[in-house]
């Protein structure tokens, strides 16, 4: 009898954004899992240079002279020369969901041998509540085999919708560079079989390799930052994106989970390259981090959009005093937004462009 081959989860429903410089190979060990997806492909560096996919794979690529042609004068608020430019992908993206995951990550395999279908999980994470208002012991009540233990408030039990849900990695952990040259054979092998919610109030350290989000829900807050060339800041650029989004889902009562899914990350970048592109940031996140964590936005704040234009004006009168750098970052998160509404007219995008104008 011939065997049903089960439908993916949410097929025509999610893309897969990859920011690249080089031929992507690493889909093949992915194709079980991707082939039925639709990707979309940021090429970074010289877009004269061809790179070259698998076959079977259905896909979109644009490189910068794509980027430049469609956002025009506003394609200066994507990086260049940096993984960053992904969020280009998440812009053009007509799909409610988005997983994201770079081209030295490969297929993990679970305690028992077994592949990972990182993609499944994620939707799995995205598809069920968090719980950011009380912290369960148990970790996700809603993963079969779990549930709410003694004492959970049976009004919080509903939870709140997932907008994120952010993946582990095995093999080379996501160090910074001064932790990779005081470890530098130091490997992840510890593999926890958990899901958990980020508490509401609480910052974590984004990492971009590994992520999913639900676009409908928090898709403009997931801007990458000025990065790369002519930045004096990189590797910061998926942190940025984690400490906006995670202030933004607070406010408008979403959740973040992260844990599963595992992927196995193949390739330590350069310590000594990584010190250069970091070391500012490495200063400056000890004061960025207190600026997000006493960050408010007002209740007139009701919409992603609305949010992050609120969230640019604080840190233009507060970061200014670190570093010029956060002027010019600042008014690359009001081009931000202004290009994703001019892509992805809505509604609610033209009341927050025009409400101010009322």
């Amino acid at each position: 009898m011939a065997t049903v081959t089960p439908t993916p989860l949410l097929k025509d429903e999610l893309d897969i954004v990859i920011p690249t410089i080089r031929n992507l190979e690493f889909l093949e060990r992915w194709r079980p899992f991707f082939q039925p997806y639709h990707l979309i492909i940021v090429q970074d560096g010289d877009p004269s240079k061809t790179i070259k996919v698998p076959e079977g794979f259905h896909y979109e690529l644009y490189n910068r002279n794509d980027i430049n042609r469609i956002l025009g004068p506003k394609a200066s608020c994507i990086s260049f020369k940096d993984s960053a430019c992904r969020c280009f992908g998440f812009m053009v993206s007509k799909k409610k969901y988005v997983f994201t995951i770079d081209d030295d990550c490969f297929v993990a395999k679970d305690p028992s041998g077994k592949d990972i279908n990182a993609l499944e999980q994620h939707i799995k994470n995205l598809l069920s509540p968090s719980t950011p208002m009380f912290f369960n012991t148990l970790y996700d009540p809603f993963r079969e085999g779990a549930d709410f233990v003694r004492g959970y408030p049976f009004s919080l039990r509903e939870g709140k919708p997932t907008a994120v849900s952010h993946g582990l990695w095995l093999n080379i952990p996501d160090y910074d560079a001064p932790t990779q040259l005081v470890k530098p054979l130091e490997r992840n092998t510890r593999y926890v079989d958990a899901v958990m919610t980020i508490p509401k109030g609480t910052l974590f350290p984004m990492c971009g390799m590994n992520l999913a989000f639900n676009r409908e829900s928090i898709g403009p807050a997931m801007y990458f930052g000025l990065m790369g060339d002519g930045q004096p800041i990189g590797r910061y650029d998926d942190m940025w994106a984690g400490w906006c989004m995670k202030v933004i889902c607070d406010h408008l009562g979403l959740g973040v989970k992260t844990g599963l899914p595992y992927i196995w990350h193949s390739k330590a970048s350069n310590p000594f390259v990584n010190l250069k592109k970091e070391y500012k940031g490495i200063y400056w996140q000890e004061e960025l981090i207190p600026f997000f964590q006493n960050t408010t936005l007002p209740k007139e704040c009701t919409t992603v959009q609305k949010c992050y234009i609120e969230l640019s004006k604080q840190v233009r009168a507060k970061l200014s005093t670190i570093d010029d750098y956060f002027i010019k970052l600042a008014d690359a998160m009001v081009t931000w937004i202004e290009a994703w509404d001019e892509l992805n007219p809505s509604k609610t995008s033209d009341e927050s462009l025009h409400g101010a104008a009322k």
